[in-house]
């Protein structure tokens, strides 16, 4: 690869990452923020290269006007370059690898969303042994995961006649009628993510991968604490609210003010 490509490649790719992690959050749309520091040192490290890279380029011009013809050329080298041997050459295609460089600067692929979770199947939930009391807080703060195992796990009927709270981003499904809050979890970045998601009967269904929080109570159906019962909730309340930081994670919603 000649050595404008490399130098162009280096910085662009160094740039682009230190954009995307380090001056703003884009990162967080594709891994975890444990990932943001290594993220932020591969961004300096590609920087600091692609400097060095044109440092030694142009140092290599000024020996070769000064100091005679560059070491190894002759005429085998010349012989080479006309008969079409030149290795340094690359093919046009290579080019393109400067369209994965340009996008981190310039064009971000939205975080996984609707299209991501409508797409995978729910996430397989762990089987649970007991279970603590319930906080006697209303609504009762929830992440779909928990509200998954104890409506099909929990045989003390728990959750039952509760009102809980939770929040995700809207999922349509087919048919209307209903629809899925979501939460997207990736364990390292956006190619391992798994969904998690809960069945929601409202009035209304709020717009694709809107971020909502949901009051509501268990949505009867089978047999509550087995794997009969619908993962699935009468909502009382849907309010949109922002994306939060924790976005790929199941975690419990913000307090309600």
């Amino acid at each position: 690869m000649r050595r404008p490509l490399q130098v162009t490649l280096l910085v662009l790719s160094g740039l682009g990452l230190l954009h995307a992690s380090l001056f703003t959050d884009l990162c967080l749309r594709y891994v975890k923020p444990g990932m943001r520091p290594l993220l932020i040192l591969s961004g300096f490290v590609l920087l600091v290269l692609g400097i060095v890279e044109a440092a030694v380029r142009e140092g290599g011009k000024g020996h070769g006007r000064h100091g005679g013809p560059a070491h190894g050329a002759g005429p085998h080298s010349e012989s080479e370059h006309h008969h079409g041997h030149d290795h340094s050459a690359v093919p046009r295609i290579a080019w393109l690898l400067l369209l994965p460089a340009l996008s981190l600067l310039f064009y971000a692929p939205p975080a996984l969303g609707a299209y991501t979770a409508a797409r995978q199947p729910a996430k397989v939930i762990a089987e649970q042994d007991g279970f603590d009391p319930l906080p006697k807080t209303s609504p009762l703060p929830l992440t779909l995961t928990d509200f998954t195992t104890r409506v099909q796990q929990d045989r003390s009927l728990a959750i039952k006649a509760r009102t809980v709270q939770m929040s995700g981003l809207v999922t349509p499904v087919p048919g209307g009628g209903s629809w899925d809050l979501t939460r997207i979890i990736i364990s390292c970045c956006a190619a391992d993510a798994q969904s998690v998601k809960v069945r929601i009967y409202s009035d209304s269904i709020p717009p694709a991968n809107t971020w909502v929080s949901v009051t509501g109570n268990w949505h009867p159906g089978g047999k509550l604490g087995t794997k009969s019962a619908p993962v699935a909730l009468d909502a009382q309340t849907v309010k949109k609210i922002q994306r939060p930081s924790n976005g790929y994670q199941d975690a419990l919603p913000f307090p309600s003010g």
